[in-house]
C-alpha cells in the first residue's frame, strides 16, 4: 500500500492510499479519526464528490474513507467484475485490509447500487447504510422510456450506456461536451459540481469504457438483486433524495427491502446531492451515523 498526505488546497489533511484487493487496485482517501464510514461515489464522478461531506464527518468525530470503486477514478480497470456483487466484495475486502471488520456505508448514484449490495451481502460488517438519489436495478420498477422530457433526462442513459461500443465511438474525444450536458441537466447548483475534475477523470484512456461497464452489467445485477430482495436489510437505512431529482422516490424504492428505513428530501439539490447540498446532507447524515437522531 502506498500512502501520501495531501497538504494543500481544499484537500488539506486528506490521506490517499492504494490497496490491492483481489484483481483490482483500489484508490481510497481518508480524513478524520473515529468510527469508519465508507463513502462510495456514483457515475460519472469519483471519490472527489464526497470532499465536503468528508470534512463534516471528520469534524463530527468520524473517519471518512472515500473510495474509487473498480474502474473509477484512480482505481484500476479490470476487464470484468462490474456487477454489484463483485464491486461490493471489493469494498468489503478493502475495509478488512484497512483493519475494519465493521463499518458504516454511504453511497450515491451507482454508489447506492453498490452500497445496497454491500449491506445485503455482508450484513455482519455493515452497521448502518445511507443511500442517496438513485434507482437500483432489480429493486426499483423499470424506468419508463416514454414520458415527460424533464423525467427522461434522468433515465435515457440507462439504456444508452449499456450498448456495446457505440457510446465510446460517439463520445471519445468529446468527453467535455457529453459530461457538461449531463451535469447541466442533473444539477440545479451547477457551480458547486467539480465538472472539470470529472471531465479529466473520464477523458483518460479506458475510463469511459470502465464507467459504462457498470451499466452493461445491469442484467447480472438485476439477477443478484432478485435474490437479495428476498431478505430485508435489518440495519438502519437512511434514504436521501434531492428535491429536484429523486425526492421521496429514493426512499420509496427501499420500502420492501428494509426493516428500519427513514427518508429525507434534501432541499435545494438536484441529483449531485453530496456536492450541491453538503451542509443539508450533513444535518441528517451525522446524527444518523452517530446514532443521535
Amino acid at each position: 500500500m502506498e500512502i501520501a498526505t495531501v497538504k494543500n488546497g481544499s484537500e488539506a489533511g486528506f490521506v490517499h492510499g492504494y490497496s490491492e484487493v483481489g484483481d483490482v487496485r483500489l484508490h481510497h482517501v481518508s480524513v478524520g479519526d473515529g468510527a469508519p464510514v465508507l463513502l462510495i461515489p456514483g457515475w460519472p464522478q469519483t471519490w472527489y464528490v464526497w470532499r465536503h461531506v468528508m470534512k463534516g464527518l471528520a469534524e463530527a468525530g468520524l473517519k471518512a474513507i472515500a473510495v474509487d470503486p473498480r474502474g473509477i477514478g484512480e482505481s484500476s480497470r479490470p476487464a470484468r467484475g462490474y456487477d454489484t456483487a463483485t464491486a461490493a466484495a471489493d469494498l468489503h475486502g478493502l475495509m478488512r485490509l484497512l483493519g475494519y471488520e465493521r463499518f458504516q456505508v454511504v453511497g450515491h448514484d451507482i454508489g447506492k447500487w453498490i452500497g445496497y449490495a454491500l449491506a445485503a451481502d455482508f450484513p455482519d460488517a455493515v452497521e448502518r447504510v445511507a443511500l442517496m438519489d438513485a434507482s437500483i436495478p432489480g429493486i426499483a420498477p423499470n424506468a419508463e422510456i416514454f414520458g415527460p422530457v424533464e423525467k427522461l433526462k434522468f433515465r435515457w442513459h440507462f439504456m444508452f450506456n449499456q450498448l456495446a461500443d457505440l457510446p465510446e465511438m460517439l463520445i471519445q474525444g468529446r468527453e467535455a461536451q457529453y459530461l457538461t450536458w449531463m451535469f447541466d441537466q442533473w444539477s440545479v447548483r451547477r457551480e458547486a459540481v467539480a465538472v472539470d475534475t470529472y471531465i479529466a477523470a473520464y477523458s483518460s484512456p479506458g475510463a469511459l469504457q470502465a464507467g459504462f461497464s457498470y451499466y452493461r452489467a445491469i442484467p447480472e445485477t438485476i439477477a443478484q438483486n432478485t435474490e437479495r430482495r428476498k431478505t430485508r436489510l435489518k440495519m438502519p437505512v437512511l434514504a436521501m433524495g434531492g428535491e429536484f431529482s429523486a425526492g421521496d422516490g429514493s426512499r420509496a424504492i427501499l420500502v420492501d427491502v428494509t426493516e428500519q428505513l427513514r427518508g429525507v428530501i434534501v432541499q435545494g439539490s438536484g441529483h449531485i446531492v453530496p456536492e450541491e447540498a453538503p451542509e443539508a446532507v450533513l444535518r441528517d447524515l451525522v446524527p444518523f451515523l452517530t446514532g443521535t437522531n
